[in-house]
């Protein structure tokens, strides 16, 4: 006979509504995308700009390049949403198309990837704070500190509480870059005075190698568009279109976003300024110095310490993806009552903070480290629906995977570039990190698929039947708790004992002892067991390899303070024999909870 238990719709409403709009979506997977508007372009112009005026004069054919990758990309992810709703992104794509070390790989440098875009962003964030207030500048490690706990607290309450709280600001910071965009443009000249470029050191000429360099430098800005694919199931029903929605609205943004800066670079001549980010420069020339400009640089200080919701977004949907494929610990996968991951957001901020204090939140430290990891997942994600256009042949296939290897071409090529050039600034550690990683997964895995072939899953085993059962209930006093044990245990077992550990100081206590007992008489008999050595579990140990062939349960009686403060004068005996009873023994361990109230 089988019983099926339902949940009432409300509790389906409910997990519903701590689920993500399209907004939200934007709000709370996409910030890493939008705030890398903030040293995106400026990635490319501190490499053009070795060559001088001329290799700045590229500024805008190489971001444009990085906008049609993103197009690219955008289109793509938009397919993997469909293909892979159930998150994943590039992981979900390899696993499926390009077998099990690719999807391991992938999966490797999502995590690199995600974990790094959360320090990078806190430290940026810090970064420009401390260099709006000097005087902040040697606490720079504890604000990097406070504020991944303020992002880490949010997403304990619940990824569409995250959003909620992160759309204003992100709503602010778009605004404000659309206005800088559409102000600069119609500006013949700039409204503020900006240091004037010069042009007299040009120390290297313009070369593939150098505009190589320049498209690897400013793909960085690519960083977080697969989080929305990898967290598909965050998203309210539809999910899927909803997902797609906020794929296509982020690589719409971005790319106006990344053009019209890179536009304005040109017009006003912006070239890089030690302590001056480009695009306070720009800022400045299409809105002046006044309260626009300090919008600007205030809601870019707040949006790229909030860009790490972006990892916090995806990581732990990602996580608990390779924990139902036995690739992480399943713990990963367990949700909590806001439907958080709250394992998979523990373990990020905790790295993260590992990474920040490591590094003692130096932005310019961290940096080299980043989008390496990116690029491999984007390759990846590119040749795998490849595949999966050639294998399910729909309508006009040929013109989507032509596209798809187009995009693997283009991103198979910036991370070679990113990762020469950025191998020797400490690019080497990813390079060492994603295998490692492989390898932790593959032991992971290793270890389930043991511990699977000794439970024997996937077999039909025989029939369960009733064995002989005896119950031990460890006892020091005649109490209420002694009572409540007993008869929990009597309605468990076909045999009940009471079992008292003696230690040779307690010899007086022990008489008294059986004393009571043989005066409340319960009807259950009482073993004392004596230890000179004053052990508390291995006396119980040693006595259940003498009870013979009977399936043993040890039901262990402990107080429930009232208050979580008291719990350091209760229990202490009950946990160190269920430790000892875990460890040494095939005992069916019960632990029965008294609950102390105030009367």
């Amino acid at each position: 006979m089988i019983t099926t238990l339902t949940r009432p719709e409300s509790g389906t409403g409910r997990s519903e509504r701590h689920r993500l709009s399209v907004v939200g979506g934007l709000a709370a997977l996409s910030l890493d995308a939008m705030a890398s508007v903030a040293y995106g372009p400026e990635a490319i112009v501190i490499v053009l700009a070795v060559a001088g005026g001329a290799g700045l004069g590229f500024t805008l054919p190489v971001t444009l390049a990085i906008a049609v990758l993103l197009g690219v990309l955008t289109l793509s992810y938009r397919q993997v949403i469909a293909a892979f709703p159930d998150g994943g992104g590039a992981y979900g794509v390899s696993r499926t198309y390009l077998g099990r070390r690719a999807s391991l790989v992938a999966a490797a440098s999502l995590i690199v990837d995600y974990v790094l875009n959360v320090a990078v962003s806190v430290a940026a964030g810090v970064a420009a704070l401390t260099s709006a207030f000097p005087g902040l500048l040697p606490y720079t490690l504890w604000l990097c500190l406070g504020v991944l706990a303020l992002v880490t607290g949010v997403n304990l309450r619940g990824i569409a509480e995250s959003a909620r709280v992160f759309v204003v600001p992100t709503v602010i910071y778009v605004g404000a870059i659309l206005t800088v965009i559409v102000a600069g443009l119609f500006r013949s000249g700039p409204a503020a005075a900006v240091v004037a470029p010069d042009h007299a050191r040009n120390l290297q000429t313009v070369g593939v190698l150098l505009l190589l360099k320049a498209f690897a430098n400013g793909c960085a800005a690519l960083t977080g568009v697969e989080a929305i694919a990898n967290a598909v199931p965050s998203f309210r029903k539809p999910r899927v279109r909803r997902a797609q929605h906020a794929e296509i609205a982020l690589g719409g943004l971005l790319g106006v976003m990344l053009l019209g800066i890179a536009v304005l670079i040109g017009k006003f001549a912006i070239h890089p300024v030690d302590g001056v980010t480009v695009l306070s420069q720009v800022t400045t020339a299409a809105l002046g110095d006044g309260f626009g400009f300090y919008l600007v640089q205030f809601s870019t200080v707040v949006l790229l310490a909030l860009a790490a919701n972006t990892s916090f977004g995806g990581l732990p949907v990602l996580a608990q993806l390779l924990a139902k494929h036995n690739k992480l610990p399943h713990v990963f996968a367990l949700r909590a009552e806001r439907q958080v991951y709250r394992y998979g957001v523990g373990f990020l901020a905790i790295t993260a903070a590992v990474l920040l204090v490591i590094t003692d939140g130096d932005m310019n430290t961290l940096v080299p480290l980043f989008a390496i990891g990116v690029f491999v997942g984007f390759t990846l994600s590119q040749v795998g629906m490849v595949r999966h256009w050639r294998r399910t042949r729909p309508s006009g296939w040929r013109g989507k995977a032509t596209l798809n290897g187009f995009g693997a071409l283009l991103t198979g090529a910036a991370a070679i570039v990113v990762t020469t050039t950025k191998f020797g600034e400490g690019g080497w550690l990813i390079v060492v990190a994603l295998p490692l990683l492989v390898a932790a997964m593959e032991w992971v895995e290793r270890s389930y698929r043991r511990i699977g072939e000794r439970l024997g899953l996937g077999l039909t085993p025989a029939p369960p039947r009733p064995h002989r059962s005896l119950v031990i209930v460890p006892v020091h006093t005649v109490s209420r708790l002694t009572r409540d044990a007993l008869a929990a245990a009597l309605s468990l077992g076909d045999q009940v004992e009471a079992v008292h550990v003696v230690h040779p100081d307690d010899e007086h206590a022990a008489r008294d002892f059986v004393a009571d007992w043989e005066k409340w008489h319960p009807e259950v008999t009482l073993i004392q067991l004596h230890d000179e050595r004053r052990r508390l579990g291995e006396p119980l140990v040693e006595h259940l390899r003498t009870v013979g062939d009977r399936h043993v349960f040890v039901l262990i009686a402990e107080v429930e303070p009232e208050h979580w403060w008291q719990r350091i004068l209760q229990n202490q005996r009950g946990g160190v024999l269920a430790r000892a009873l875990r460890r040494r023994s095939d005992a069916v361990v019960c632990r029965m909870r008294f609950r102390l109230t105030t009367r």
